[in-house]
């Protein structure tokens, strides 16, 4: 079963007084890169945060935020009032003795170090405890959203590479007699050079036939098959494998690619131009397959 890398989950829980608001989104990318919004008070745990979203999300471009919604929020900064009144009485001292005259002394000492301080509450473990619960609850939603996704982008990657070995079967309608009149083509080119020179017919003959052999696509066509039929069972396994189906569709692109360049008919140049886009409509969806 495969997953989307596209996600969505949020969830919220109480502590104390506190209500804990954690949210997970993702869209596709080539490699993990998350951004992640903490509270000050949570920001020790980023590393290990880091860490577990990394085995839990695996990849995409993921943006988690963290928000707590508190009553003691309201105070956050308190005033070094000693301090303050250090600074104050220095700064006093020197505009007298210099006569600088009036200045804000207010502004200046609030701007000078350690004179305002933010209050870092401390997490305890069983909050931790708590806030992993809740990561752990939007995550769930998350994989819920992708696999939701996924399955539904599943359904369409079948229909497509259905459609390519379909298609396949509508080339071998026009493959029968398209190697004889290539063959009557070229012959009936060189009938009249072979008339007035001294060539070898039976050696032309054995290079004639040598020459058509290079329009054959059998070995092409079972190779596609093999590809779209080994797509459709790692489709079905039980891990999520983009990567492993971009490498297989890029076989597929070969072949087909190949077919194309063999085809020599203006029929199976059609076909093999919508398999072509059937392809791309495949590796399109790729893109946002975990």
């Amino acid at each position: 079963m495969i997953r989307s890398m596209t996600g969505f989950g949020t969830a919220t829980a109480t502590y104390l007084n506190k209500s804990i608001t954690i949210e997970v989104k993702s869209v596709n990318s080539k490699f993990f890169d998350l951004t992640l919004r903490l509270p000050s008070m949570y920001r020790e745990k980023e590393y290990e945060l880091r860490s577990d979203l990394s085995r839990a999300i695996e990849r995409g471009k993921v943006d988690v935020s963290f928000s707590v919604d508190s009553p003691e929020a309201t105070k956050k900064t308190s005033i070094n009032a000693p301090l303050f009144k250090a600074y104050y009485d220095d700064l006093k001292n020197i505009q007298q003795q210099y006569k600088t005259g009036d200045s804000d002394l207010m502004r200046i000492i609030l701007s000078l170090p350690d004179v305002m301080s933010n209050d870092k509450q401390a997490v305890t473990e069983e909050e931790w405890k708590q806030v992993k619960s809740i990561l752990d609850l939007s995550l769930e939603a998350f994989n819920e959203f992708r696999l939701a996704e996924g399955a539904s982008m599943q359904k369409d990657l079948e229909d497509r590479i259905t459609s390519i070995t379909d298609k396949l079967i509508e080339v071998e309608k026009f493959e029968g007699g398209r190697i004889e009149q290539v063959r009557k083509r070229l012959m009936g080119s060189l009938e009249e050079f072979i008339q007035t020179q001294n060539i070898d017919r039976n050696r032309l003959e054995q290079e004639l036939i040598f020459f058509v052999e290079k329009f054959d696509i059998s070995e092409e066509k079972v190779r596609l098959r093999t590809h779209c039929e080994y797509f459709l069972e790692t489709l079905k396994s039980d891990s999520s494998n983009g990567k492993k189906l971009a490498f297989i569709s890029q076989e597929i692109g070969r072949e087909i690619n190949t077919i194309g360049s063999k085809a020599n008919d203006a029929e199976m140049q059609k076909i093999v131009v919508n398999l072509k886009d059937e392809l791309e409509k495949v590796k399109e969806l790729l893109l946002n397959v975990l």
